[in-house]
Parts: structure tokens; sequence; C-alpha cells
């Protein structure tokens, strides 16, 4: 069975097998260490946080580089956690494009006021998301960044609650909010879609047809599912399992039937 990303005219790019291995071994390990952060004790969740984003970034950095080469690797490893990093650096100190909020050192070490692991988060999370985009719009290409962007917003609606429970970062203005998603500011939802599309349009830069959608979508998926499932089981966050799982569910699930449909 093969699951191929996207609809269009490039060859396909085959990877090195070891790439390939790595890939999946690091796609293994962000599940196990996405299954064990629910069941460890508030004190290790931070810390299993940001040990967690590192080894997604790197799952998607692999796969990133193994079939788009030098592109991949600059485009997933450099451009977009810089993008993250400074988005970041300006919403924390001056409340635009997400609110007013601050950063603790919850996530570790911090680069000018912002966790080195942040800029990685937007990285780790954005390749998935723009092969998901990718593949689900078939027509209309130019949809493609902005359908990544909703993932990314969608995506935090899971996220924010989170890491404010976490203590990773703090609000000064939390209203108006989302309702059953409270304390949280509407404005920060309006940054992660400007900011995704920012990053959905760089995403462009990576060939249509060049790679196997297998790691990326399985990664994309499993975060859409077990989000939902945290959220309203271990977490007992209805709000954002509902809110989050119709939103995000508008591109995973047509993702999905797309690989579907194109197995074989």
């Amino acid at each position: 069975m093969s699951l191929r990303t996207y609809t269009g005219p490039a060859p396909a790019r085959s990877a090195a097998p070891a790439a390939v291995a790595a890939g999946w071994f690091l796609v293994v390990a962000t599940v196990a260490l996405q299954i064990a952060f629910p069941l460890a004790d508030d004190a290790n969740r931070a810390a299993l946080a940001t040990i967690t984003v590192v080894v997604f970034f790197l799952a998607s950095l692999v796969h990133a580089s193994a079939y788009h080469r030098w592109r991949g690797f600059f485009v997933v490893g450099l451009v977009v956690p810089l993008i993250g990093w400074g988005a970041e650096r300006v919403g924390s100190t001056t409340g635009i494009p997400f609110g007013e909020y601050e950063y603790t050192d919850a996530l570790g070490p911090l680069l000018g006021g912002v966790p080195v692991v942040v800029p990685l988060a937007w990285a780790m999370m954005g390749y998935p998301a723009y092969v998901a985009a990718s593949t689900a719009i078939v027509r209309f290409r130019w949809l493609v960044p902005f359908a990544t962007a909703w993932s990314l917003m969608a995506w935090d609606f899971f996220l924010d609650p989170m890491m404010v429970e976490l203590d990773a970062w703090r609000w000064t203005t939390t209203s108006p909010d989302l309702p059953g998603i409270p304390d949280i500011p509407l404005l920060n939802y309006g940054g992660w879609f400007a900011v995704g599309l920012v990053v959905g349009i760089v995403l462009m830069a990576l060939p249509a047809g060049r790679a196997s959608a297998a790691q990326p979508a399985t990664l994309y998926l499993w975060v859409y599912a077990s989000s939902v499932l945290a959220s309203a089981v271990f977490f007992d966050r209805p709000g954002p399992a509902i809110v989050g799982g119709i939103a995000m569910g508008l591109v995973a699930l047509p993702f999905a039937w797309r690989l579907w449909v194109e197995r074989g």
C-alpha cells in the first residue's frame, strides 16, 4: 500500500531507506510521548511537553529533508522556526497579533523572551498541516495556505488550554473569549491564522507530488484524534474537544478520505 502526497505534475521522489527508518522511529517516539503526557503527574508534564516538541520537530524535519532535500531542510528547519520565533517575540512584547501574554520558563530556556522550543512547535505541526492541506485540496491550489493556517488555528483550540494549565504562558487580557474555551482571547486565534497563513505560503516552496505522505499523515491524524480524546476524557475539557474536533476535522476528515481513496 502506498500513500501519495498531493496531486501535481512533479514526479514522486524516493528517500533513502535509512532516512525513512529514522523518520518512522521519530514518529513512533512522538506518539509514545504524547500517550505518556496525560498519564504523567503534573510535575513532569512541562518537561515531557518540551521533549515531545523536539522529537516531533525532528520527525517533520527528517521527512522534509529526506524527500525535499536541502529545500525541505531549509524551509522546515530554519525558515518556519524563524517565522514562529519572530511572531512570538512580537506577540509577547506588543500584544500583536495574539493578544497580551507572557512566557514563563516552564518549557525551558528562553531566547528573546520566547522558549526555544516554541518556534520548533510551529514547524513540527506546520509541516504535517501543509501536507494534509495539499493532499485534501486537489483543485484551487491557492487555498492550500489557507487550509494550513486553519489547521494550525484549530490545533490551538486544544493546545492553548493545556499550555495555560501548565503555566507555560500567561494571558494578561482574556476577553472576549470563545464559548467553551474560557480565559483565552479570541484575538489569539486570529493571530494563529495570520501567522499560519505565512507559514503555509512559505511551505508552498516544497514541490507538490514529491513525498510519501505516510509519516506526516500519521502525525497529523494522530494529533487530531488524540487531542479530541485527551480533551474529552483525560482533561475534562469538552469545549476544546467539540470546538477543536469540528474545526480541525474540516481538514483532517477530507485528508483521511483522500488518503483512503488514493491507497493502493
